[in-house]
């Protein structure tokens, strides 16, 4: 895994998107060439020009192809449908993209004539490649080799994790070393026997182990290696706890094993100035430019719900944000107006009888956050951030869930990493996957991530499905 911005991101995915890249820029350049080469009358622009469409054109193709959920495919599914349902919309979504940017930079537009060379070279370019990554996923030299210390639940869970067969990051489980302070709960043939003579370094280097995943829930008592581990660590052999393959192997922190000295003393967790200056510029960006854009959807919005229930059309609703300050949080309107008429707040569910037809289609849409862009110009909001809830779940959700409040360091978002990943909650379960994934990105956020999680959104709205 590599790591950007304190965001894990796949080794063998990054690699794929930079070979992408290159196919595309290179398949502009081909496209060029062969209009040339066929006679063509349409001049090729200067060198630097070309560059900066190729480079244009690599971009939109990219970041269509990122938010259909092209760069989240299920290994188990390797060229089925999914792949071909979504690399033509990409293309075309593309193709989209450089329409309007060479309608504001007429001077980046390459012809039509190589237009039309340069996507069918590109496609092409993209199922060959797309072919070559699928057919070696199941190489070896891809796996990375583990060895857990711990053989109980917590190693058990670990271990389910990395058995997993849909996903880019593979290991081979060297085996297990059981703790004499926890029950067994691994397979008995994936126990590992460690003799009189043998260290925990030796044993590592035997089995060819590049990671050492520390799965003990109870880590006191002298039983514990943690000078052996710290042998390995100084010669190279890479230590991690249980808490970190989880963050890592799942994008969330889990909070059920979750030792408060790991939050204490991890990384992650930046309130810097710089930080919160570029996340304020973020966010006017990104809410200026929805607004303008959705201005017209939010007027037709606004005139279907007065049309099939009448006013009010916007609806006001008190949640908690940064520090635990209250804040009014505008929406269109989705429900009945006597939604709650008994007095006492409710799970919004997804399929919620007090949801109106307009508001079905506005909710599963996000549409009916979209007015919520005047609350991050006021500053109550930020574009990306753990969703705002409202007070009564708040004080439920704190006392029941371990943690609870360090989602409110932050200001909470129109969208977020919980909700490109999990979606609606409607129960305390709900609330605590989401939290884990909110952790997750009061921990690691940043303007990279805000990034992925804003293609993640527009993949969401376009109707893909999260992994």
């Amino acid at each position: 895994m590599l790591r950007i911005s304190n965001h894990y991101v796949s080794r063998v995915v990054f690699l794929l998107l930079f070979v992408e890249v290159l196919i595309l820029i290179g398949s502009a350049y081909a496209g060029a060439a062969l209009r040339v080469y066929d006679g063509g009358q349409s001049a090729i622009p200067r060198f630097d020009n070309f560059l900066i469409s190729a480079l244009a054109f690599a971009a939109a193709i990219v970041f269509s192809m990122s938010a259909l959920g092209m760069y989240q495919l299920n290994l188990s599914e390797g060229l089925r449908n999914p792949f071909f349902q979504k690399l033509l919309p990409s293309f075309a979504m593309g193709f989209c993209l450089l329409t309007l940017l060479f309608y504001v930079a007429p001077n980046l537009y390459f012809g039509r004539g190589i237009m039309l060379f340069v996507f069918l070279i590109g496609a092409t370019g993209i199922f060959l490649a797309r072919t070559i990554f699928f057919k070696t996923s199941e190489a070896r030299i891809l796996e990375s080799r583990i060895l857990f210390v711990g053989g109980g639940a917590l190693a058990n869970e670990c271990r389910e994790l990395a058995i997993r067969t849909h996903v880019y990051h593979k290991y081979d489980i060297a085996g297990f070393i059981a703790m004499p302070s926890e029950d067994s709960k691994v397979p008995k043939d994936a126990l590992l026997e460690m003799r009189r003579d043998d260290s925990l370094l030796s044993l590592a280097r035997r089995h060819d182990v590049e990671e050492i995943v520390v799965s003990v829930e109870n880590r006191r008592g002298g039983a514990f290696p943690i000078k052996e581990l710290l042998e390995c660590k100084l010669h190279g052999v890479k230590v991690i706890d249980a808490a970190t393959f989880f963050e890592r192997e799942t994008s969330q922190i889990r909070v059920d094993s979750l030792q408060p000295s790991w939050l204490v003393f991890g990384g992650g967790f930046d309130q810097s100035f710089s930080r919160i200056f570029v996340k304020r510029a973020f966010d006017l960006v990104c809410s200026a430019a929805i607004l303008v854009v959705s201005l017209p959807v939010m007027f037709l919005t606004a005139l279907a719900i007065w049309i099939e229930d009448r006013s009010p059309i916007f609806y006001e609703q008190e949640r908690v944000g940064k520090n635990g300050d209250s804040f009014k949080v505008l929406k269109f309107r989705s429900m009945y107006n006597d939604a709650e008429k008994g007095g006492k707040p409710q799970w919004a569910a997804q399929n919620d009888p007090r949801v109106t037809r307009v508001g079905n289609i506005i909710r599963k849409c996000r549409i009916d956050e979209l007015p919520q862009v005047f609350n991050v110009f006021k500053g109550e909001m930020s574009f990306v951030g753990p969703r705002p809830e409202r007070p009564y779940f708040v004080e439920q959700l704190a006392e029941q869930v371990p943690y609870y409040n360090v989602r409110h360091s932050i200001k909470p978002g129109i969208t977020g990493w919980a909700q490109v990943r999990y979606g609606y909650g409607a129960s305390v379960d709900d609330a605590v996957q989401k939290l884990q994934y909110d952790l997750y990105y009061v921990k690691n956020n940043s303007l990279f991530l805000d990034l992925l999680i804003l293609i993640d959104t527009l993949k969401v709205v376009m109707g893909s499905h999260g992994r």
